[in-house]
């Protein structure tokens, strides 16, 4: 009779609060009262256990990771190729001061599995210059880096977004991991492929 009237009482708030929670009734063997699951946390749940399986995360899916974790501008992500980081995204962040961050994450889950700070020196020694002219090279752009991914990510998929102002023009270079890679205009948002030499 109390397990009814439990159910009764469990089923009505159900009723009445809109299915905003899910009861389970599942005798106790000690106390004999019913366990009660909230609808959210049950979908909670399935949802982390169904992102380890799900598929693999884009490089605009990791980028805007990287960037939650680390804010500031993406200049550049890639998959690395062999190690024991195979397959790890790392994605570089400027900061708004010039310091550049690596943020590795993970290709399977699109979380964060790390932050270190880009030590690379060039001639002077000093490692935030790099950090410094890739910020100098985007003023004005309209196109990031998890734009250009998305861009390019219908003609495959990105392995690879760099930033290169090497040129005349500041452009996002983007490699597919089977047809080929690809230009993305940083003011324009303009596609071309990069045919070889």
């Amino acid at each position: 009779m109390k397990r009814k009237l439990v159910i009764a009482a469990v089923t009505a708030s159900v009723v009445i609060g809109g299915g905003a929670a899910v009861a389970f009734a599942d005798d106790d063997a000690q106390t004999g009262a019913p366990q009660v699951r909230v609808a959210e946390q049950v979908a909670a749940d399935r949802a982390e256990e169904s992102t380890v399986s799900s598929s693999k995360a884009t490089a605009a899916e990791v980028i805007a990771a990287a960037l939650r974790h680390t804010p500031g501008t993406a200049v550049g992500a890639d998959r690395e190729d062999d190690g024991a980081d195979a397959g790890t995204w790392h994605v570089d962040v400027v900061e708004a001061d010039g310091v550049e961050q690596t943020v590795a994450v993970s290709p399977d889950t699109g979380k964060v599995l790390g932050v270190h700070r880009d030590t690379d020196t060039d001639d002077d020694g000093d490692d935030d210059d790099d950090g410094r002219e890739d910020l100098a090279a985007l003023k004005g752009a309209d196109v990031d880096a998890r734009e250009a991914a998305l861009a390019v990510a219908a003609k495959g998929a990105v392995t690879d977004v760099d930033l290169d102002d090497d040129d005349r023009a500041t452009v996002w270079n983007v490699d597919t991991a089977k047809a080929g890679e690809w230009q993305v205009d940083v003011r324009t948002g303009k596609v071309t492929q990069e045919l070889d030499d």
